[in-house]
Formats: structure tokens, sequence, C-alpha cells
């Protein structure tokens, strides 16, 4: 009788213990999911975040390229506007290349500060000095020009004699500075050249004299047989006058008959026979 009492507390624990355990599952479960849910939100999380991140390196990089472009464009832009409007410090343009025979160098027209003719030779005429200084020096092409104007005067029986070829811009500066100092700028501008605007430093310039004058570069020159044969012959050689009488205003030299510049047979040819510049020849001044 006492166990028949027992029965329906057994079935009653029984039934809250089970009731206990579902709960226990269903908060186990609910917890669960609430993990897992948490788990993808975070990963979501995790990969909208890289994807952010991904899209601001992109984007980053981009910049960074852009402004390399353009960096690279604003040098490459100022490289060619240096080359374009390259000048001396008296505003005069800088030769683009002077190793042009035809160069055009005058009180507009320089050459750059550190130029040196590669072909630079030692032309075998007549000097009044025995040193192998620099002055003596012209470039190849001329210097044979030379040698052949000088046979010929030889032949002719003339006293011609070579004075001062090749001058570096060094040693035109100082003479310029010492011509300044005796008479003036401008007073010296008028018969010598401001460094870099001188032809000597061409190479293709070579100033003749004679006995008659004393070796000397003087306007009397001209009027000696030796002068006169230059200005006649000079252009079969391929020489020219460079500074011809009553030309000042173009030249902005005084009349030079010693300064010959060479120019190729073609271009001094018609420049002695038509009686014109280099500047009217090339048609700038």
């Amino acid at each position: 009788m006492q166990q028949l009492k027992l029965i329906p507390f057994l079935i009653i624990t029984g039934l809250l213990l089970a009731a206990c355990s579902a709960d226990d599952n269903s908060q186990e479960k609910a917890t669960e999911n609430e993990d897992n849910h948490t788990s993808v939100n975070e990963k979501q999380d995790i990969e909208k975040r890289n994807n952010t991140e991904k899209e601001k390196e992109k984007e980053d990089n981009s910049d960074k390229a852009d402004k390399k472009d353009e960096k690279g464009k604003n040098k490459s832009d100022k490289a060619k506007d240096k080359d374009k409007g390259k000048v001396t410090e008296a505003g005069s343009k800088i030769a683009e290349d002077p190793n042009d025979i035809l160069v055009l160098v005058n009180k507009a027209h320089a050459l750059p500060d550190d130029y040196e003719p590669a072909d630079l030779v030692f032309p075998d005429v007549r000097f009044p000095f025995t040193e192998d200084l620099p002055k003596k020096q012209m470039r190849k092409e001329a210097a044979k020009a030379l040698e052949k104007m000088f046979a010929e005067a030889d032949s002719e029986k003339l006293d011609l004699f070579a004075q001062s070829g090749y001058r570096s811009y060094e040693r035109q500066d100082a003479i310029f500075a010492a011509n300044v100092e005796k008479n003036g700028e401008k007073a010296a501008n008028n018969y010598s050249a401001r460094p870099g605007e001188s032809e000597h430093q061409t190479g293709l310039v070579m100033d003749v004299t004679s006995p008659e004058v004393n070796y000397g570069l003087e306007i009397e020159f001209g009027d000696t047989k030796e002068g006169k044969w230059l200005a006649k012959h000079a252009a079969d050689y391929g020489f020219i006058i460079r500074y011809p009488e009553e030309k000042e205003d173009i030249t902005e030299y005084q009349y030079e008959p010693w300064h010959i510049r060479y120019v190729g047979k073609k271009a001094a040819k018609e420049i002695m026979s038509e009686g014109i510049t280099l500047e009217e020849y090339l048609g700038v001044k």
C-alpha cells in the first residue's frame, strides 16, 4: 500500500525533471542560435570592413599614381619651357645647335657658356708668334679652308698672317671686362663682344693681318693689298668679311676687314656677291 502511494510522486518528479531538461535544451539551442547569428554578423562586419579598406587602398594608390603622373608631366613641361626660352642674363637667345656651320652669334644670339668645339685643330698657316696658344685653333673644316686660302695668297706673293682664332668663354669674359674698365661698357660693346656673344668661341673665325699694319687688327688693313685680296677672294674658300663697312646698323659692330668667318662656300659666295650680312642671309637679327 505504501508503495502505491509513492508512484504518483515518482511520476510527478519524472515529469518535472523532463520539463527542466527540455528547458535547458531549449535554452542551449537558443544560445547556440544566438551565437551562430552573432558569428554571421561578425563575419559580415569583418568582410564589410575589409572591402572598405580595399576600396580605400585602391583610391590611395590611384591618387598616388595621378600625383606621380602629374609630377612627371610638370617636370617634362618645365624642361620643355626651359629649352624653348633659353636666354643669357643679358637677354640673348642661346643657340640650340652651336655646332651648326651657320650658327648666328651676335648681341642677340649667344653660345652656351660651356660650349667648346670638339674638333679644334691648329691650322698650318703663318702667325706673328710661335707659341701654340689656344687662339691659333679653328674647327677642322674651317682650318683646312684657311690653309687653302693662305696657300693661294702665298702664290700671289701676299704677306697674310693669322692673328687670333678660337677664344673660350672665359677668355672672352676677361677681355670684355678689361675693355669695359678701360672705355666703359657702352663703348666696349661697340668693338668687343660680351662673353657668349663672340664668334671666336665658335672656332669658325680667324682674325688676319699683315706686316703693313704691324700685324695689328686695324681698319687700315682693308686698304692693304692683303686686305683687298681677302675681300675679293675669301668667299672662294667659304669665308666672309663678317662685319662689313656700312652695315653697322645690322651687325652692331664697327667695320672689321680683318675678321673672317667660315660659313661654307655656298653661303659665303651669296653673302659676299650680294653685299649682305650673315643676319640678312639667315633672315634674322
